[in-house]
C-alpha cells in the first residue's frame, strides 16, 4: 500500500496549451470546493441578518469578528482595517482547505498539502507585504528602510551596509519560504499519520483495528485543531509582515 498516492494529485482532465500543463486534478477541484463553500457560508450568514444572531449565523460571525479584532486590528491598527477582506479571506480560504482534507470523500484530497498551492499563497502575501510598504512610503524610501541608520562612514561603513543589506534581503525571501513550508509539512504530516494508522488494519492485522481505529479518531480531532492553527498563523503571519512593511522604521 503505498501511502503517499493519497496525498499526490490525480488527473480528471488531462488539458495542455502551448506546453503548458493545466490539467484539472483533484487538487484543483478541491480548491474549487474550498472556494465556493467560502462564498456559500459567508452569504448565507450574511443574507439572515437577524438582530440576534443564531445558527450559522452566530458561528460566522464569531468566524469574522475574531479575524477581524485578533488577525488585523491588534496588529495593523483601525487604520489597517483595509487589509480586513485579504486578512480574512486567507484566514477562511486555507481553513476550508485544510478541513476539506479530513473528509473522506471527493475528491479527498487536501490542496494545502500540495507545495505548490502553499507557495502561491505565499507570493501572494510576498507581493501585498512590497506593495503595501511602497505603498506607504514610496519606492526609495520603502527600499532605503532595509539599511538600519547610525552606521558607521567609509569602507568600513560600506561592508556594514552591503551586511545588512544582505541580511535584510535573506530575510525577506525566507518569509514566503516559512509561510510555504510550514503549511505544506503540517497539513502533509498530519493527514499521514492519520492513513498510517488507518493501514495498519490492513497491513499488520484485523486484530488490531480497535486501536487503529481509535488512535485514528484521535489523531483525526487533533489534525481538525492543527487546521484550524495552521490558518490563524498564516493569517497572522500574513498580517505581521504587511504592518512590518507598513510600519517600517529603523
Amino acid at each position: 500500500m503505498n501511502l503517499m498516492e493519497h496525498l499526490q494529485p490525480h488527473v480528471y482532465i488531462p488539458l495542455k496549451i502551448g506546453g503548458i500543463d493545466i490539467s484539472i486534478t483533484n487538487a484543483v477541484v478541491a480548491i474549487w470546493i474550498a472556494c465556493f463553500l467560502v462564498f456559500l457560508t459567508l452569504t448565507l450568514a450574511g443574507r439572515t441578518g437577524r438582530l440576534v444572531p443564531r445558527g450559522i449565523q452566530n458561528f460566522m460571525e464569531t468566524l469574522v469578528q475574531f479575524a477581524r479584532q485578533t488577525l488585523v486590528v491588534e496588529i495593523l491598527g483601525e487604520e489597517g482595517l483595509a487589509w480586513f477582506p485579504f486578512i480574512a479571506t486567507l484566514f477562511f480560504f486555507i481553513l476550508y482547505c485544510n478541513l476539506l482534507g479530513l473528509v473522506p470523500v471527493f475528491p479527498g484530497f487536501t490542496p494545502t498539502s500540495n507545495i505548490w498551492v502553499t507557495a502561491s499563497l505565499a507570493v501572494v502575501v510576498f507581493i501585498c507585504t512590497h506593495a503595501a510598504g511602497i505603498a506607504r512610503h514610496g519606492i526609495g524610501r520603502y527600499f532605503k528602510n532595509f539599511i538600519p541608520g547610525g552606521l558607521p562612514k567609509g569602507i568600513g561603513g560600506i561592508i556594514m551596509t552591503g551586511f545588512m543589506l544582505l541580511i535584510e534581503i535573506i530575510s525577506h525571501i525566507a518569509r514566503p519560504l516559512s509561510l510555504a513550508v510550514r503549511l505544506f509539512a503540517n497539513m502533509t504530516a498530519g493527514h499521514l499519520v492519520i492513513l498510517v494508522f488507518i493501514s495498519m488494519i490492513f497491513m499488520i492485522s484485523a486484530f488490531i483495528t480497535p486501536v487503529s481505529v481509535v488512535m485514528a479518531v484521535v489523531m483525526m480531532a487533533f489534525e481538525i485543531f492543527v487546521c484550524v492553527l495552521q490558518a490563524f498563523i498564516f493569517a497572522i503571519l500574513a498580517s505581521i509582515y504587511i504592518s512590518l512593511a507598513v510600519h517600517a522604521e529603523h
